[in-house]
């Protein structure tokens, strides 16, 4: 069902090579993000968006949803580029951007990892190289794995760890981008770098063109679209090779930016360490005006709480913007059996922190999530049955928490509800809270 159902947009969005030069507004220009414009016109969402209204119960929002079934899409800052396109096609590639803006993204992430030689490049993880990549397969690269390839054994699982900061920036450029995935039962390198998910696809995963740092701010720049850029918490020890230090990482990312001309209100940086967005607060104002933390204390019950109860004190060491996992965000109501904001987010809001949230689309088939135990529903298996209930979630998002953008594997799920509603997204639509 869900290949079938996207398959027009994948169609469209293959075609679509970043715009001419002639056709760019913004290249190398310090354009504030509510002066650029799109380079694509024709925005896309295939049929996805139309099979998850369809699924959903007759309600007031599905009537909502439905009248704008024939009306144009318009790309919005409210949806945000989760690693590209990666519901199906390999994250962190070329194509898969193409593909989250001809689906009416906004805003594009680049997870931000280096090289042995200290290169910026878009990996979602420092050390994803042999999910992600065909590195494996590369006799001289596989090599030089922190990790090399083990095949499973008498019960024990393959394996194998391979870092960006294991190669240079030139041998990161001849790897190919597949879908992530691993089959723990390989007794091979090859058959190890299959597992894609069954929901997913391989059918665009042929060789997906990696990107550095400073070439994704080039086609994000091309295409008239805003930026955020995520420093990935290093899996090596900082300083690496003994000088180079986690603020050295996080300032050379700025610089990047900086380099392009890119204005700083196009740019949403984002760390899970606090002390990166507090540096970026500190040294690069601009920049850090709009810096996201990204929270993971939520995971566990103790740090749940630690994290309701330190919002005043995030937002007096000049924070702005927090974002947690979307399922400690929202609740349910036992006595009307409805979502409501969190604790998490009436704290969020009443300390005046903005939030922004993640990610859409990761969890497959959501009539399988409660029994799966799925991490981003974790709050809400009790009340989710049905694939038509995300869009319940993306409103709740939306209108109780008023979240600033949510950030999807599949864009165009969260473009046309942007769209119908009229929301523009990040500060475009002013004061959410």
């Amino acid at each position: 069902m869900l290949l079938s159902a996207t398959i027009a947009s994948l169609l469209f969005s293959l075609a679509s090579a970043a715009p001419a030069p002639s056709q760019l507004v913004t290249r190398n220009n310090d354009v504030h993000t509510n002066d650029i414009v799109p380079a694509v016109k024709n925005v896309q969402t295939g049929v996805r968006p139309y099979y998850l209204v369809g699924n959903m119960t007759d309600s007031p929002l599905k009537t909502k949803l439905e009248s704008c079934y024939e009306d144009p899409i318009k790309v919005s800052h409210f949806s945000i580029s989760h690693r590209g396109a990666a519901l199906q096609f390999p994250e962190h590639t070329v194509e898969g951007i193409n593909a989250a803006a001809r689906e009416g993204a906004g805003v594009i992430e680049c997870d931000v990892s280096f090289t042995s030689d200290r290169q910026l490049v878009c990996r979602h993880s420092q050390c994803d190289l042999h999910t992600t990549t065909n590195i494996l397969t590369i006799s001289s690269l596989a090599a030089k794995c922190t990790k090399p390839f083990t095949p499973a054994s008498n019960g024990t699982a393959a394996s194998a760890n391979c870092c960006t900061s294991d190669i240079t920036l030139a041998e990161f450029r001849s790897l190919c981008g597949k879908m992530d995935g691993f089959n723990a039962s390989a007794t091979t390198a090859e058959y190890y770098q299959k597992g894609t998910p069954s929901w997913r696809t391989d059918l665009y995963s042929t060789c997906g063109t990696l990107l550095t740092h400073a070439e994704y701010i080039d086609q994000v720049n091309n295409l008239g679209l805003s930026f955020t850029a995520e420093a990935k918490e290093p899996a090596v020890e900082m300083p690496f090779q003994g000088n180079y230090t986690q603020a050295d990482f996080t300032q050379q990312i700025v610089d990047e930016f900086k380099a392009a001309k890119v204005h700083p209100s196009r740019v949403w940086l984002q760390s899970f360490l606090l002390d990166d967005v507090l540096r970026w607060v500190q040294t690069e104002p601009e920049f850090g005006a709009q810096a996201i933390y990204l929270d993971e204390r939520t995971d566990t019950p103790e740090g749940y709480a630690t994290a309701v109860a330190s919002m005043a004190n995030l937002t007096a060491q000049g924070v702005k913007i927090i974002a947690p996992s979307l399922t400690y965000l929202l609740a349910v109501d036992n006595s009307t059996n409805s979502i409501v904001p969190s604790t998490y987010a009436e704290a969020a809001k009443a300390a005046g922190l903005k939030i922004i949230t993640w990610s859409l689309e990761r969890s497959g088939p959501l009539a399988k999530v409660a029994a799966n135990q799925d991490y981003y529903y974790s709050t809400l298996l009790r009340y989710i049955k049905t694939d038509g209930q995300m869009m319940e979630v993306v409103d709740a998002l939306a209108q109780q928490v008023k979240v600033l953008g949510i950030f999807s594997d599949w864009p165009a799920t969260v473009t046309y509800y942007a769209s119908c509603m009229g929301l523009k997204g990040g500060f475009m639509d002013g004061d959410r809270n």
